[in-house]
């Protein structure tokens, strides 16, 4: 198989493009990969790293507000287009696929008007600009909620997951006491984020000591780069502070109750491991996306949440004491995360595909 693979922006959309990736090679060992990203985004070094043949495009995102700065993008987005149709001519892959961002454009233009196969994947429950925009250009659309599937035409939208969800379900569990965590004890995990959030951290070190006489341990997981104001201070023994863990899933899988934002990847792993969760969405993100990933799973009894806005001690402490204390909920939210989890999200995404390239019926 020869595929072009393009993602780019924010690890949201990069890792589900290299689970995509990982899926192909394990599936075709011989396949051949080429990856378009920016040449100024984290994928730029974070792809040639991992052995995978690397373009880079020179293109910026759309400003939401009119400006002149708009003329420029314009000007970048119609250079790269002519670019990406001598790359992709040159390269001649069976396929070409866009895991989301600004730089799928061109590319995705590109391959459709050379008559190439396309497939675009939506991390979100709600629609990005570039996938709005490549819905057209698109010959398959995958989705992670099923909420989406009316956003996209119904001859070509398939409900797969998000592909970075077959990773954490392999991935081993950690053992507990390696954290200095009891065996015995219910553990809350609370993330936000590989950088973490300084308004949220800020709050939660204030009442850190409030979690002193709870039969619960915390850990807390502050993002790298806050981790040096409070590596220091004293906490209960019951609670611990970590900058960050890399193979978070693993944890994951021996937690008892997370509080976490709502980013696409995280909620990936929330559903497939079936982790009870408060979410936290962070109100800065493009369409406030987080929000409504977070609903999604609130309005079907598999999730809870708490705005920034209201987030104080005793809203979070009271919310995590109910939830562990209330044997029935915390039920009905496994339960419910069980039914709604997909497993095999990059398999099912390897098998559209597949099916694309063969022109085989069975697989729509």
């Amino acid at each position: 198989m020869r595929v072009i693979v393009s993602a780019g922006g924010t690890g949201g959309h990069i890792y589900p493009a290299i689970a995509i990736i990982n899926k192909i090679k394990e599936e075709e060992p011989k396949s051949e990969i080429l990856y378009i990203g920016t040449s100024d985004r984290m994928e730029k070094d974070l792809i040639p790293e991992l052995g995978i043949k690397y373009e880079a495009i020179k293109i910026s995102g759309l400003k939401r507000k009119l400006t002149l700065e708009n003329i420029k993008v314009l000007y970048r987005f119609l250079k790269a287009r002519k670019k990406c149709k001598k790359i992709i001519s040159e390269f001649d892959p069976d396929i070409v696929i866009g895991a989301g961002g600004y730089v799928t454009g061109p590319v995705i233009w590109a391959a459709k008007k050379l008559g190439k196969k396309t497939f675009i994947h939506e991390q979100n429950s709600v629609v990005g600009l570039s996938n709005k925009y490549l819905t057209k250009y698109a010959d398959k659309i995958g989705v992670s909620f099923a909420s989406t599937l009316d956003a996209f035409p119904k001859d070509k939208v398939v409900l797969t997951g998000n592909p970075c969800s077959e990773k954490a379900v392999k991935m081993k569990k950690t053992n507990k006491e390696d954290y200095g965590l009891s065996k015995n004890k219910p553990l809350v995990l609370i993330v936000m984020g590989s950088l973490g959030s300084k308004t949220v951290n800020d709050k939660i070190v204030s009442f850190l000591n409030d979690f002193k006489n709870k039969d619960y341990e915390v850990m807390f997981v502050t993002g790298n780069s806050y981790y040096e104001k409070v590596k220091d201070i004293k906490v209960p023994k019951n609670v611990k502070i970590v900058p960050f863990i890399y193979e978070m899933p693993s944890l994951m899988k021996v937690t008892d109750l997370m509080v976490s934002r709502a980013g696409a990847s995280t909620m990936s792993e929330i559903l497939v491991l079936n982790v009870p969760t408060i979410f936290i969405p962070s109100p800065y993100v493009t369409n406030n996306h987080q929000y409504k990933n977070a609903m999604d799973l609130v309005n079907q009894n598999a999730a809870l949440i708490l705005e920034e806005k209201d987030l104080t001690k005793d809203n979070l402490i009271k919310m995590i004491d109910d939830t562990l204390n209330d044997k029935n909920t915390y039920k009905n939210i496994k339960d419910n995360l069980k039914e709604l989890g997909i497993k095999d999200s990059a398999e099912r995404i390897y098998e559209v595909l597949k099916g694309m390239i063969m022109d085989d019926k069975k697989f729509f």
